[in-house]
């Protein structure tokens, strides 16, 4: 008994390591989420801020799908799960759970811009306004 113990213990250590490190490699530095975004065919490039703060300066491309929108989850179900996903935010904490919902919702692509736009602008990166 003890030893099935064990090693179901360990199993499940096991396991949550490799979701751990997946999502950590979900994470891109801007230079990386650049070079992902100019690379990559048919990307989404997803904003999850309020309209607000994408109306103020936002990634070339970029949809804007506010995170605080009573109908997220239903919005981004109107992308395509088989194209890859590519979210920010403003620091990383709102894409870091966006991403988690893209993941739930059946996306097997999603990456997230680590430290969101105010890394990406001060890495240098451009920003555009509509």
């Amino acid at each position: 008994m003890i030893p099935r113990l064990v090693i179901l213990l360990f199993a499940a250590c096991l396991l949550s390591c490799g979701q751990q490190q997946a999502n950590a490699q979900s994470k891109l530095a801007p230079q990386d989420f650049e070079r992902h975004l100019k690379t990559t065919a048919e990307v989404q490039l997803v904003d999850v801020r309020t309209p607000a703060e994408y109306a103020d300066g936002h990634l070339a491309g970029a949809r804007n799908i506010d995170y605080y929108d009573d109908h997220f989850t239903s919005l981004i179900g109107q992308l395509d799960k088989d194209k890859p996903v590519m979210v920010y935010c403003a620091k990383g904490g709102r894409s870091a759970s966006a991403a988690e919902k893209f993941h739930n919702a059946g996306f097997k692509d999603v990456l997230d811009l680590d430290g969101g736009i105010i890394a990406w602008k001060e890495a240098g990166m451009p920003v555009v306004k509509d």
